[in-house]
Parts: structure tokens; C-alpha cells; sequence
């Protein structure tokens, strides 16, 4: 999604597969988008506590990402039993974090569009086809 809360990139996964193993090729599909003038760059990330692995972020800092996730709780509990070797908490502004409805209603409005709420479409390709149709006609309107 855009600043605007617009469909910038789509990736369709089977139903089961997790969100955050789809983020990093998310973001590498992002990149790879032409654009005048140059290319799409993400330089920061609001997501829910499903983003919040360690890994996912060490991802995006080394692609220099900002990232604007809160931490779960279980990962709060690991790094203060760990003390000093724990580290720092990391770095989460309240503020901006919630700008992340911009992303739910995106989602809102892609599922005013019958066809992708109720999966008509039973083939993989018919089905992104219905989910770049319905992004497009979100940039026309």
C-alpha cells in the first residue's frame, strides 16, 4: 500500500501460508516496480505484532527499511529474561502506528468487491487476475 492507502503490489499465496514468511518477497516484488523517475522505495514499514520476529526485522534493517511494528509480548518476556544480553527494546512511535488503518480499509474496500470476498474464482490465476482488476479500478477512482 501507498501513503494514500492504494494497492501497490499484490502476491497470492495459498490460504494457510502466513503473512510474515510473505513480506520480504512483498517488498523485493515493491522494488522491482518501474516507476518514473526511478524505482519504489520503502523506507518504512507499519505492521501488526504478526510482523514482529526478530529475523523480519533484522530483514528490513538490512535492507533499511524503518519499521513501526509493537512487540509481542512473548518476545518482550524472552528479552527481559535475558537482561542485559536481552538488548534494547526496540523503537516504536505510538503516532505513526496508527496510520496502519490506512492498510485495514484498503482491505475494506478490496472486499467490496464481491467476487474477491467470496472467491468465486476457483483457479490461482483467475483469481489474481479478479485482485489486480479490482487494485485498478481502486487507482481509477
Amino acid at each position: 500500500m501507498d501513503a494514500a492507502g492504494l494497492p501497490v503490489a499484490v502476491i497470492l499465496t495459498s490460504g494457510q501460508a502466513g503473512d510474515n514468511p510473505q513480506l520480504l518477497g512483498l517488498i523485493d516484488a515493491l522494488a522491482d516496480l518501474p516507476v518514473v523517475g526511478g524505482r519504489v522505495r520503502g523506507g518504512r514499514v507499519l505492521a501488526d505484532k504478526a510482523y514482529s520476529h526478530p529475523s523480519t526485522r533484522r530483514a528490513l534493517r538490512r535492507r533499511k527499511i524503518k519499521a513501526t511494528i509493537p512487540e509481542r509480548s512473548d518476545q518482550i518476556a524472552v528479552r527481559k529474561r535475558k537482561g542485559a544480553r536481552g538488548g534494547r527494546p526496540y523503537a516504536f512511535d505510538r503516532n505513526l502506528y496508527r496510520q496502519r488503518n490506512v492498510v485495514e480499509r484498503c482491505f475494506n474496500r478490496l472486499k467490496q468487491f464481491r467476487d474477491l470476498a467470496t472467491r468465486y474464482a476457483k483457479r490461482a490465476a483467475y483469481y489474481r487476475s479478479e485482485v489486480l482488476i479490482a487494485c485498478i479500478i481502486l487507482h481509477l477512482r
